[in-house]
């Protein structure tokens, strides 16, 4: 009853509650974005959502729309703009995936929505991450993040759909505010973001 009805409920409520502040932000986010790099002010990429389902989600630009100078294929590091770095570092990017949780296409806490070219590379146990809405924070983020290897997250990831719960949602909502005060998991390593997921090793 719990993730059918009630977390549903709960996170229609609390994404209203949040949502004329988090406009605020974003507004003025969208004025520093636009100041700074040429190029869109929001990110939009389809992702999969609850069995697999593509929705489009919703985040603010952190990085040069350029992907190559002087012929080099740029790193995400070398990408990511000086205010891109701040709204990153204080998660604001991910504010307006609000309005996925208003269409019922995520929810605040479940595991996060990756590419769809990863679908076929998931094992029937990685799979069962879909089994649940997809969250804007989750289990893997506040333990780890990109600091952890793609099968740890996975793992993290369906231990949640085992064990949801409003108890864990709670839990798991503090840690990410504490995460985000302290700047924790943001890179994998020092100054890139996670790689991406090519299958798991043998």
């Amino acid at each position: 009853m719990y993730q059918h009805i009630i977390k549903r409920i709960l996170d229609f409520l609390f994404a209203l509650i949040l949502g004329i502040p988090a406009f605020i932000i974003i507004a003025f986010c969208y004025i520093a974005i636009k100041a700074e790099t040429k190029g869109p002010a929001f990110f939009v990429q389809e992702r999969p959502g609850y069995k697999g389902r593509i929705f489009k989600i919703y985040k603010l630009r952190t990085m040069r729309v350029e992907i190559e100078e002087n012929g080099r294929v740029l790193r995400d590091s070398e990408r990511i703009t000086r205010i891109g770095g701040i709204i990153r570092a204080c998660s604001f990017d991910e504010l307006p995936q609000l309005l996925n949780v208003l269409k019922g296409e995520m929810s605040f806490i479940g595991p996060r929505p990756l590419l769809p070219e990863y679908l076929p590379l998931y094992s029937a146990e990685q799979m069962r991450r879909h089994d649940v809405l997809p969250g804007i924070s989750g289990w893997a983020q506040v333990n780890g993040r990109n600091e952890i290897t793609w099968e740890q997250k996975f793992e993290r990831d369906v231990y949640y759909v085992d064990h949801i719960s409003f108890g864990l949602d709670v839990k798991i909502l503090f840690m990410t505010i504490k995460n985000v005060l302290r700047h924790q998991g943001i890179n994998a390593g020092v100054g890139e973001t996670m790689g991406r997921f090519t299958g798991n090793r043998s």
